[in-house]
C-alpha cells in the first residue's frame, strides 16, 4: 500500500461483487488486485470484464491485498470477513455483517484491536446525508418504513430481516440515534424456509417509536419512509428518489443528483478507500452492522408462521 493507492480485492462474483469490482475498477486510487469466487465460470468472466485476476482460493487473493470488499452469499459474510480481519486487511462487508452475533462481535473487536477499518454496506445512509437526514435539527417522533420486493432465489439463504428490513433497522436507530428500548414483531415464511415477511414495532428512549415492514413476496419494488418530526413530515420514496417534505428543516430536494444518493453504492467504496488511506471518520462502522443484526435477530427468535 502506497500514501495514494490501495491494493484491494473482491470477494463474491455474484450481482453485487460485480457491482463492486467495477468501482474498484475505476477508482483512481484504488487497485483492484483480483476477485475470488468458488464458482470458476463466474469468477473467471468477471474478472475479464472488470481486467483484473481470477481467484480460486480466499487466501491466495488475501495474501496480495491490503483490503477486501466482502460482497458473497450473505451466510458468507461473517466468516470471510472475519479471516480477512484476523489477516490485517480492512474490510466493507455488504450487509448484514454476519449471521451471529458472535461472529459480528470477534469482527468488530478485531478490527479495533488491530486498527482496521471495519465498514457495512448499509448505503441507503448515504442517499440520508443527500437529503440532510444528518443535519435535521430535532430526532423523529415517530418512523414509517416499507421495503418490498418480488420473489426471488437471490437473499433467501437468510430471512428477510436480514435481507432486506436489517437496512430500515440501521436506519432507525441512525436517525433516533439509538437502539430502541423495546421491540417486537411477527414473520411469516411464504415461499422459502426462512421468514419471507416481517413486521416490526420499535419505542425510544424519549418517546420516539418506529414501525418496519418488509417482504420478499411482493408483486413490485417498494422502499418507502415516512419521518414524522416535531414540526412535519418527509416522505422519501428511495426507488424513486423523490420525496415530499413539511417539515421546513431545508431538505435536500435535488438530492436524486447529488453523487452520494446517484450511486451510493459508489459513495460507499470512495468513503472506505478514504477511511482507510486519510483516517476519515468511517461512514458505517461495524458496530452500527452489530446493532442491526442484533435488531434482525431478535425478531427471527420470535415466532414465525407459515402462510
Amino acid at each position: 500500500m502506497t500514501e495514494k493507492s490501495l491494493r484491494i480485492g473482491v470477494i463474491g462474483a455474484g450481482v453485487f461483487g460485480n457491482f463492486h469490482a467495477g468501482k474498484c475498477a475505476a477508482h483512481p486510487r484504488l487497485d483492484l488486485v483480483g476477485i475470488f469466487d468458488p464458482n470458476h465460470d463466474k469468477v473467471r468472466l468477471s474478472a475479464q470484464n472488470h481486467n483484473t485476476r481470477a481467484f480460486d482460493n480466499c487466501n491466495t487473493l488475501l495474501s496480495g491485498v491490503d483490503a477486501v470488499i466482502v460482497a458473497c452469499p450473505a451466510v458468507h459474510h461473517g466468516p470471510i470477513a472475519l479471516a480477512a480481519l484476523r489477516a490485517g486487511r480492512h474490510v466493507l462487508v455488504e450487509k448484514p455483517i454476519a449471521n451471529t452475533l458472535e461472529t459480528a462481535r470477534d469482527m468488530v473487536q478485531i478490527a479495533q484491536d488491530k486498527n482496521l477499518v471495519l465498514q457495512v454496506g448499509h448505503q441507503e445512509r448515504f442517499v440520508g446525508r443527500a437529503i440532510g437526514l444528518d443535519k435535521a435539527p430535532k430526532r423523529p417522533v415517530h418512523i414509517n418504513a416499507t421495503r418490498f420486493g418480488p420473489v426471488s432465489d437471490r437473499g433467501t439463504d437468510v430471512s428477510v430481516t436480514l435481507d432486506l428490513m436489517i437496512h430500515d433497522f440501521d436506519m432507525a436507530a441512525w436517525l433516533m440515534g439509538s437502539q430502541p428500548v423495546k421491540i417486537s414483531g411477527e414473520t411469516v415464511c411464504v415461499y422459502s424456509e426462512l421468514a419471507d415477511t416481517a413486521s416490526v414495532g420499535m419505542e425510544f428512549e424519549g418517546g420516539g417509536t418506529a414501525s418496519l415492514e418488509a417482504s420478499r413476496a411482493k408483486g413490485a419494488r417498494e422502499r418507502i419512509m415516512h419521518i414524522e418530526y416535531p414540526d412535519g413530515v418527509l416522505r422519501i420514496d428511495f426507488v424513486n428518489k423523490t420525496f415530499e417534505d413539511t417539515t421546513g428543516y431545508g431538505f435536500n430536494s435535488d438530492f436524486a443528483n447529488d453523487p452520494m444518493a446517484k450511486d451510493s453504492l459508489g459513495s460507499a467504496v470512495n468513503a472506505f478507500t478514504q477511511s482507510v488511506l486519510d483516517g476519515t471518520p468511517v461512514a458505517v462502522p461495524g458496530i452500527a452492522g452489530l446493532n442491526a443484526l442484533d435488531l434482525a435477530l431478535q425478531i427471527d427468535s420470535m415466532n414465525t408462521e407459515t402462510e
